[in-house]
């Protein structure tokens, strides 16, 4: 079930499905309201969430947090 942006805890990995496209990222801190500075699991970059989310928030996109075993 996804989650909503205000439940996005800093220091948690999430997953994020946006137009198909999965994004796996570890939240560094939060900016203000519902951005977040962010770093990308596979290539380690940072970007805003707002960034990630631009042309997709809505029924666009999923958001949850990753659990690996």
């Amino acid at each position: 079930m996804p989650i909503s942006f205000n439940a996005i805890r800093v220091g948690k990995k999430y997953y994020l499905i946006n137009y198909s496209e999965r994004v796996e990222f570890e939240v560094l801190s939060r900016l203000h309201n519902d951005n977040y500075l962010l770093k990308d699991l596979n290539s380690l970059e940072t970007y805003q969430l707002i960034d990630l989310v631009k042309y997709g928030k809505g029924t666009d996109y999923d958001i949850d947090e990753l659990r690996r075993a």
